[in-house]
């Protein structure tokens, strides 16, 4: 048999096929795979670098800590967005307020921070509006006060996280000892709240001297803690609706009066009361067992679940302020955590910030906010205390009642009125005294 010749020309044929068929798919799949893999890390990777965030302490029960919370989101966030790096720096719980401040006054504010309700920020025009960016099914799922306390001129300017109010914690030993009972259900009269305090108050170790006070707190700027007893007898510090300052007359002298009288005239507080720092007024309650009943912000609770587990805490109890002349327990009013994004000149790092707080403040985070004692922002959320009572009334409660410092001069107005309780706690003005230069200071510098 002869072999088979073949042309040149059919060689170069097979010889191209050959290498068609080996390497045309490289050639045609490669540039679709390419513009896959750019769309995968547009989308994934949508700004790479640092977002500075302040937030203050929050102690969660669950794990005994003041920044777990924050620090596993934080973790879960830089996770799931590769090349995000959150740079995370707590704010003091006692100057934190200042330390913003600060930051806005020497431009060198971070690029998150906890805003609240504070008007006088949001008025220096240092935040970002965020209402664009937010849907309004987003918008619906929040509180209609906590949306209202981040709300300025039809623009929202921060994204609430939770919200929390004052209440009574007693010290169920010291009641037991005494042989007293506990209010009912958290509900009493203000007769019947001095009325146990004043049995709650005796010297344990015959010295001669009270060893044991019924009633303790701390008086000064952005604490609002004595409130529930300055406003029970009927007096509101703003009057809502005309934005005016209202804390006068025969209303406002009672509240305070009776506050006063604790100290001055029925002697169930410590000497120390109205003059001592919060850190050492709460320390009084809470570590030294030396006070019945201390009112407080409601995260508290926390700071008392964690030292019991600790082997250094007692027996506990929440009530609600005594019932005055208004005929209900009053709320101080309640506080809003929001968090605000601080201008940005980077539109990709306003997104990724904002996507970065739609992490913070997810569903899961507001359903565990009773291991912090405080209460969802969101509606959908839904109740978290339905196991504790007085818990669960105060959130029924809280859904109704006013944001503290939502006004643009509350600062100075908050100043004024604190100082001036402090003095009638001395016994150096009558609360008719102190409420009237109150009144005549506040409205001197609102005018001008």
């Amino acid at each position: 048999m002869k072999p088979i010749k073949y042309r040149p020309f059919t060689l170069f044929l097979c010889f191209a096929l050959i290498i068609f068929i080996l390497f045309a798919p490289h050639f045609l799949i490669r540039p679709k795979i390419d513009e896959l893999i750019d769309k995968v890390f547009e989308k994934e990777i949508q700004w790479k670098g640092i977002i500075t965030v302040r937030d203050y302490p929050r102690l969660d029960v669950s794990t005994g800590y003041k920044y777990s919370w924050i620090t596993n989101k934080i973790k879960e966030f830089e996770r799931n967005n590769p090349g995000v790096f959150i740079e995370f720096k707590p704010l003091d719980p006692e100057l934190g307020h200042i330390e913003i401040e600060e930051s806005i006054n020497t431009n060198s504010y971070p690029d998150i921070a906890p805003i609240g309700a504070n008007t006088e920020i949001i008025s220096k025009g240092v935040l970002e509006p965020l209402d664009k960016y937010l849907t309004e099914e987003e918008i619906d799922k929040y509180k209609e006060n906590a949306i209202a306390a981040v709300k300025k001129d039809n623009k929202i300017w921060g994204i609430p996280y939770m919200m929390e109010t004052y209440c009574l914690f007693l010290n169920l030993d010291i009641f037991n000892e005494r042989g007293v009972d506990p209010p009912r259900e958290g509900i009493w009269t203000y007769e019947e709240f001095l009325e146990k305090l004043k049995q709650l108050t005796y010297d344990k170790n015959g010295d001669g001297k009270v060893d044991i006070s019924g009633f303790n707190s701390y008086i000064g700027p952005n604490s609002y803690s004595t409130w529930g007893i300055l406003l029970s007898d009927g007096g509101e510090i703003i009057d809502q609706k005309g934005k005016t300052y209202r804390f006068y007359g025969e209303e406002a002298v009672s509240g305070l009066k009776k506050l006063v009288d604790l100290k001055l005239l029925h002697k169930v507080t410590p000497e120390s009361f109205g003059n001592n720092s919060s850190m050492k007024a709460w320390r009084s309650f809470a570590v030294d067992k030396e006070i019945a009943v201390y009112p407080a912000k409601t995260s508290n609770m926390s700071i008392l679940k964690v030292l019991s587990n600790r082997g250094k805490g007692f027996n506990f109890g929440v009530a609600n302020y005594p019932i005055g002349k208004a005929g209900l327990p009053v709320l101080p009013g309640n506080t809003v955590t929001a968090y605000g994004i601080f201008k940005q000149e980077d539109k990709k790092k306003l997104e990724m910030c904002l996507k970065f707080l739609r992490h913070l403040v997810d569903d899961e985070s507001g359903e565990s906010l009773y291991n912090q004692g405080v209460f969802p922002a969101k509606k959908n959320v839904g109740k978290i205390y339905r196991e504790d009572k007085i818990m669960g009334r105060l959130e029924k409660e809280i859904d109704y009642s006013g944001t503290i410092g939502h006004d643009l001069k509350w600062k100075l107005i908050d100043d004024i009125l604190q100082n001036q309780i402090k003095i009638a706690l001395k016994g150096e003005k009558t609360p008719e005294e102190a409420i009237k230069a109150a009144k005549e200071n506040i409205e001197g510098k609102l005018i001008r």
